[in-house]
């Protein structure tokens, strides 16, 4: 490493016009190397020694700020060990000691990495130097295995399965079928979600063993009067606080876990990146070392992953200046600050998230939880099956890949576990099909005056806010309201192809018959237009129908034998809607939009090309691979359906591995 570090050096004094290693009256060919070699050597050891002490310092500041300045301090590191030197012969502008600084650790990292392939020592030591430095003080970890559930956000079990035949995900290739004379290591089992196919919903149910009362991505609630928001710090820690108190207990992690990257924390000791803890004052518990600070410790790595952010930001321009050109539809505007948001979620939060499972793995905690959105991201604006997220895919894949080989030095045997939570159905927006929103179909078939033209609905993706909670910007600003005034105007909110309607100066769930008698056009405009496939009402008369097209309204309980409008959206669809249904804070109105089962296509009320939060498509299919180790997720003919049922399952495969995990509920142990 010091003697590559060192060529590095003379090859750029010799490129670079500001930066010389010799003095101004000129030395031997030998001084130039020896003050070469005292250099590379002086910039490692600073950067080995003082640059952690320098993030430490700089914790304080947003975490994307802090990419930034990588490069400014690392120039600085070099311009500090070039003085350092008795001599006193090398000498670089500022900044062009950014320049070298910054070529020198990619170089470094990259050496690092090719010395590692051949060299299983080297490769043990580097990954050490990501884990939690505390490890030595903690007592040894028990024998048995532990456990890895890495969430590949909104990655479908149909996408996943045209990955692994397109040759775009190797390893998951390789677990399932490792081809003659080799046996698969994992199965591979979809599930069915719940109505609100999204993270808030599916993730809490997964950690935390109830999703209930979580109607969508974003409702109205008419007793508090605010707008929840699952990917809201504040409504996440309120989300949380009610599913340990309807599920009896903390969570999947409660014991020797840890969550990285997750909405909740599952119950985790060990938290870093989870939203429900992000408004919290800063203190020990969300202060993790396996977060921002463990991973930009190594200056190495903060300068790959600031190349890899600039890089991922260029191609984003790239791919959607040549969409624009090529007029593709759908298509949905990617400008602004998007290319920074997707440079986040592709490669920040993917490259901090995957450190800190390694580090985990290598402390040799028990359960460990962790969610990978960059998928979903960029499925979101460039399409489920889209060049673009199908390149994203590839690199998730090496991500599992790498976890995978650090299993084989962890101090404890790991089983890796890969799931989704929810998939992604395609289509065009609501909005450029019609050209009005669902808020303006509301409002014209309330009777009030819609705007000649339509206004954008805002994405909801979940990589915004966590870019927001990295910068530490309140998330509650925005033209979101968090308390809405009572008022008769209806609210109507989108979470992907789902819409809710919902009346704030009436303090109860209105019924069919109250909307009808105040707004007698409202549901048969929504129930007969093109866009919509069904609604859901309470109604007084049969406790709650669906409506769809040409006057359908089926009650609820008729809906077994007469599916009516729900017949598109096919198995679990009635189920689903009828366990919304109970929730307390359903909207007035729910919305579905309308589905094409041909081709799966659906119509978003938000800005995406690719979207889920409702049924429709492959949104409601997403997978679980499991290693053939661990029991069967379900028995032979059986359907994996909601997020609770996959908690339990997750549950049990703790127990199976390490003893009781979460108080067993009476239902679960019947089951067993």
């Amino acid at each position: 490493m010091w003697a590559v570090s060192t060529v590095t050096m003379l090859v750029l004094a010799g490129i670079l016009p500001d930066f010389r290693l010799r003095s101004a009256d000129g030395d031997s060919a030998t001084d130039i190397a020896v003050t070469a070699a005292f250099g590379a050597g002086a910039f490692g050891l600073l950067s080995a020694l003082v640059w952690p002490l320098l993030v430490r310092l700089l914790l304080l500041v947003p975490a994307l700020v802090l990419g930034l300045l990588v490069f400014f301090l690392n120039g600085a590191l070099l311009t500090l060990a070039l003085r350092l030197n008795p001599a006193e012969r090398g000498a670089a502008a500022p900044e062009t000691a950014v320049v070298v600084a910054a070529v020198m650790s990619a170089v470094a990292s990259a050496t690092g990495a090719a010395l590692a392939v051949r060299d299983d020592d080297a490769y043990r030591r580097r990954l050490y130097r990501l884990s939690d430095r505390r490890r030595r003080s903690t007592p040894p970890c028990p024998s048995g295995p532990g456990t890895v559930f890495l969430q590949l956000d909104g990655v479908g079990h149909d996408t996943l399965l045209d990955a692994v035949g397109k040759g775009l995900m190797p390893t998951v290739a390789r677990w399932l079928d490792p081809g003659p004379g080799g046996r698969p290591t994992h199965r591979l089992t979809p599930w069915r979600t719940d109505w609100s196919s999204q993270t808030g919903a599916s993730q809490l149910g997964i950690l935390h063993g109830s999703n209930h009362d979580v109607p969508a991505f974003r409702w109205y609630e008419k007793d508090t009067r605010e707008v929840v928001v699952c990917n809201r710090p504040t409504s996440a820690a309120e989300l949380q606080r009610r599913a340990v108190g309807y599920a009896g207990h903390d969570g999947l992690l409660s014991v020797d876990g840890a969550s990285r990257g997750n909405l909740f924390s599952g119950g985790a000791e060990q938290q870093a990146l989870v939203l429900s803890i992000a408004t919290r004052r800063r203190s020990r518990e969300n202060r993790s070392r396996a977060g921002y600070f463990a991973y930009f410790s190594d200056p190495a790595n903060a300068v790959r992953t600031a190349l890899s952010f600039i890089a991922e930001v260029g191609r984003e321009i790239g791919q959607s200046t040549r969409a624009r050109l090529r007029k593709q539809r759908p298509r949905v505007s990617r400008g602004g600050l998007y290319p920074f948001i997707r440079a986040f979620a592709t490669v920040v939060e993917r490259d901090v998230v995957v450190a800190a499972v390694m580090g985990d793995m290598l402390a040799g905690r028990t359960a460990v939880y962790a969610d990978l959105v960059a998928y979903d991201e960029v499925a979101h604006h460039s399409g489920p099956a889209s060049r673009d997220a199908q390149k994203v895919l590839e690199r998730l894949d090496r991500s599992l890949a790498l976890i995978e080989n650090v299993a084989e030095h962890a101090p404890r045997p790991y089983r890796i576990v890969v799931l989704s939570d929810h998939g992604q159905s395609p289509g065009e927006t609501f909005r450029s099909r019609y050209g009005l929103t669902l808020g303006d179909l509301v409002r014209a078939g309330c009777g009030l005056p819609v705007p000649r033209r339509a206004e954008r609905t805002r994405s909801g993706a979940e990589a915004r806010t966590a870019v927001r909670a990295a910068l530490r910007i309140p998330v509650e600003e925005g033209d979101e309201r968090h308390r809405p005034a009572r008022r008769s105007e209806p609210i109507v909110l989108a979470s992907g192809n789902l819409g809710l309607v919902s009346f704030p100066d009436v303090t109860h769930r209105m019924s069919k018959e109250e909307i009808d008698a105040r707004h007698p056009a409202l549901l048969p405009t929504l129930a007969n237009h093109p866009g919509i496939g069904f609604l859901l009402v309470r109604s007084d008369r049969h406790g709650g129908v669906v409506l769809g097209a040409y006057g359908a309204e089926i009650p609820l309980a008729g809906l077994d034998e007469d599916p009516g409008p729900l017949a598109p959206f096919g198995p679990g669809a009635v189920e689903a809607v009828r366990r919304t249904h109970t929730f307390p804070h359903t909207a007035d109105i729910m919305v579905n939009s309308f589905h094409d089962p041909a081709d799966g296509e659906v119509l978003a009320f938000e800005e995406q090309i690719g979207s889920h939060g409702g049924l429709g498509g492959a949104q409601s299919k997403p997978f679980l691979l499991s290693p053939l180790v661990l029991s069967a997720p379900v028995e032979d003919g059986a359907e994996l359906i909601g997020a609770e049922h996959v908690h339990h399952v997750l549950g049990r495969w703790l127990r199976e591995s390490n003893g009781p995990q979460v108080p067993l509920e009476p239902s679960e142990e019947r089951a067993a």
